[in-house]
């Protein structure tokens, strides 16, 4: 077959989840002898918006990847410019089926171009951003200044105040028609995104929550609807040798950002007695990691002393980067994340996982089984399930060797039978 993959970020460049879940099944895919392009996007300020460029994957020069230059419209969902440049290469591959990750940072329109030329489309959920226009409803302006407060739902008049009050002017006496421009904002986008919903042929979800969640929240048909958890190249998580002679390792995967609960992990760990540290690893972003920074400072000197920032890393070394360094993987997001990759990855190198008792978060860990929970969001609790762990190192690592809940042998999906799984959605489309 040949599969244009559109997702709004490709590794190296952008190297969070889903861009590096997205990498992993267009290697596999293309190992299987398809042929594989990748529409994605990038962001450089001296280069004209809609400007297009050509790169290799480095890893499988046979991937072409179609770089979309998107440095100042990245907030809105349509752009003729992209819809554009997407024509252009559905026109030159003439692909038999386009598989979506996110149309987040590109154009919700692409589905649109895609199915006029009766080219079947699947996309595959990673968060909410389909029926939350922010995609982790997480509010950023609560009424009790409850900084990134949860959401319990979408609703046109709430988004505009608690999300969208950033673009108000300001001023009290354009306040309700600042409501008004936005909440019609909102709307708008909502019922275009409807439009685009009925134009996919099939939605997988990887965690059952998520897929509950669209199909009882969203309404999302469950007849196009199917659950797939993600597949694994699971040789990147083979042969853990755990460093000798360090105090237990607590360590953290993934972006700066206030969704992931970093700042909560700081704190939690303050309150941990023991010989232990705690290793961050993902890559610098400036202001946000200078501020979890100084969350760290405000801790006793001795708890600093033993906060270690660590490099982005790349995913084929997760074992002797991560791994190899790790008594425990920490997932402390605040947002109810639906099937965070690190969670699988640790139970792969049998890593004990400690997490939130919310979503796909708790649907792959289960408590005192292959990992701990802890109420989500909630510091005190997350400090005594890390401190549970300092205290029984041995325990720890009996519950690491679980490893991934739904297998007998505790081995996570495997990339290659994922592809095959997907290959047979990607038939069923086309038929």
């Amino acid at each position: 077959m040949k599969i244009l993959k559109v997702i709004h970020g490709y590794p190296m460049l952008y190297n969070a989840g889903s861009e590096v879940y997205s990498q992993t099944i267009c290697h596999a895919l293309a190992d299987r002898g398809h042929e594989v392009h990748v529409f994605t996007r990038e962001e450089d300020s001296f280069k004209p918006d809609g400007a297009i460029r050509q790169d290799l994957d480095q890893d499988r020069p046979a991937i072409k990847i179609h770089l979309v230059n998107n440095p100042r419209h990245r907030d809105r969902y349509r752009l003729s410019v992209i819809d554009q440049r997407f024509t252009e290469l559905l026109d030159e591959l003439q692909p038999d089926v386009v598989h979506i990750g996110h149309l987040n940072h590109l154009s919700t329109s692409l589905v649109f171009e895609a199915k006029r030329r009766d080219v079947p489309v699947v996309y595959t959920l990673h968060d909410y951003w389909l029926m939350c226009p922010r995609g982790q409803f997480m509010q950023m302006h609560s009424e009790d200044d409850n900084l990134w407060a949860a959401c319990d739902g979408q609703e046109n008049r709430k988004c505009a105040t608690q999300c969208y009050a950033r673009y108000f002017s300001g001023a009290e006496d354009e306040f309700e028609r600042d409501i008004a421009y936005w909440e019609n904002w909102v709307g708008r986008r909502m019922a275009h995104v409807r439009d685009v919903v009925d134009q996919v042929d099939l939605f997988i979800s990887p965690s059952r929550y998520l897929k509950t969640r669209y199909e009882e929240d969203f309404g999302l048909p469950k007849s196009k609807s199917i659950y797939l958890d993600y597949g694994f190249d699971r040789g990147r998580m083979v042969d853990r040798q755990r460093t000798a002679d360090e105090p237990f390792t607590f360590g953290y995967i993934g972006t700066h950002i206030p969704a992931k609960g970093i700042h909560q992990l700081i704190q939690a760990f303050g309150g941990v007695e023991g010989d232990c540290q705690l290793r961050i690893w993902g890559r610098d972003r400036g202001q946000d990691s200078r501020a979890l920074r100084a969350i760290a400072d405000t801790l006793p000197a001795e708890k600093q002393a033993r906060i270690h920032w660590m490099p982005e890393y790349k995913n084929q070394q997760i074992t002797k980067d991560v791994f190899d360094r790790t008594d425990a993987i920490v997932t402390p997001s605040i947002w109810v994340e639906n099937s965070p990759l690190v969670i699988h990855e640790a139970q792969q190198a049998r890593v004990p996982v400690i997490t939130a008792d919310a979503g796909g978060m708790g649907e792959y860990v289960h408590h005192e089984v292959n990992g701990l929970l802890y109420k989500h969001r909630e510091v005190a609790d997350l400090s005594h399930q890390m401190q549970r762990l300092v205290k029984n190192p041995a325990w720890a690592r009996s519950l690491g060797e679980r490893g991934y809940l739904f297998s007998d042998d505790g081995d996570i999906p495997c990339i290659q039978k994922h592809v095959i799984d997907l290959e047979q959605q990607y038939k069923r489309v086309m038929n």
